[in-house]
């Protein structure tokens, strides 16, 4: 498989960032190594990224006490899959492509995963294609306050747009993570935070956020291009409840709707919404990156 697909490459040069793509590139790899073993033992939280049974793309956040995500027998297990309630609960008791991210906050560090999960037990194995760790740029700094593993996430709610609430909820968030999948449905989760505002509410069904400058590869842009359907996971930290969104998303080159500090802007329809309240994972108020434009 070549290291980047045709939408990523189109994405890198007409950002003028193909050579630098080139050699970043070179940091991914197959295996899993130490360090990467290491980091994700060490984590409370990650989020996958996969297709619904009906091929929309969803965001999930699983939790529990670190150690709960690990290396195995060159395959990482994750000793959870999300609850009945989730976009991603039939779906991932099946084989299929998922994209993970992990993010460690209080340290500004996050790694992803791409490959195929199948269910174990009662959590995933996943064989892995991609691993590789990201920058810290634009990641807010903030810590676990309580965890409660037999709290229950409050019931979920869905909808085909966001209720006032909700919408309020998206225009005060500075993190949120992005499922995207290219055109052969190799899935993949991305982080990214701002400001509070980074992600414009335009409508009850209408976003639009930002895209700074990161690590060049253009991963998430370049799958939009090929394959507009995402989904995106918006935590609220406080209460350990999140959004989860779906729809479909444009890379928008008109530079008067360019945020300061933006390479683009990308546009995003929500065809559905599921909220969920409360859960058992929080965490503090945030230390915004100093990066943030």
């Amino acid at each position: 498989m070549a290291l980047y697909h045709p939408g990523e490459l189109a994405v890198q040069r007409r950002m003028g960032q193909a050579d630098v793509a080139a050699k970043v590139g070179r940091m991914i790899r197959r295996d899993i190594p130490s360090v990467a073993a290491d980091f994700l033992a060490a984590q409370p939280m990650v989020v996958l990224a996969a297709a619904d049974l009906a091929g929309r793309l969803w965001a999930s956040s699983l939790v529990g006490r670190p150690g709960f995500v690990r290396a195995v027998d060159a395959e990482i297990a994750v000793d959870a899959r999300p609850d009945a309630g989730d976009p991603l609960a039939e779906a991932l008791t099946r084989p299929g492509r998922v994209g993970m991210i992990a993010l460690e906050p209080g340290r500004r560090r996050r790694m992803r995963v791409n490959g195929v999960a199948r269910p174990h037990d009662d959590g995933l194995r996943i064989a892995t294609d991609q691993v590789y760790s990201n920058c810290p740029k634009y990641i807010a700094r903030r810590w676990v306050t309580a965890y409660d593993p037999g709290a229950a996430p409050s019931d979920a709610r869905r909808g085909p747009a966001l209720d006032a609430r909700q919408r309020r909820i998206v225009a005060a968030a500075d993190t949120f993570f992005v499922a995207s999948a290219d055109a052969e449905g190799h899935a993949d989760a991305s982080h990214r935070g701002g400001n509070p505002g980074v992600l414009r509410v335009l409508s009850p069904t209408r976003l639009r956020w930002p895209d700074y400058r990161g690590n060049s590869m253009f991963m998430t842009l370049g799958n939009l291009a090929v394959r507009p359907h995402c989904g995106l996971l918006i935590p609220h930290w406080r209460t350990g409840g999140a959004l989860q969104l779906t729809g479909t998303a444009e890379l928008n080159w008109d530079s008067s709707t360019f945020a300061a500090g933006a390479q683009c802007s990308i546009d995003f329809a929500i065809t559905e919404v599921v909220w969920r309240a409360t859960g058992p994972l929080r965490w503090s108020p945030p230390e915004l990156s100093p990066l943030n434009p």
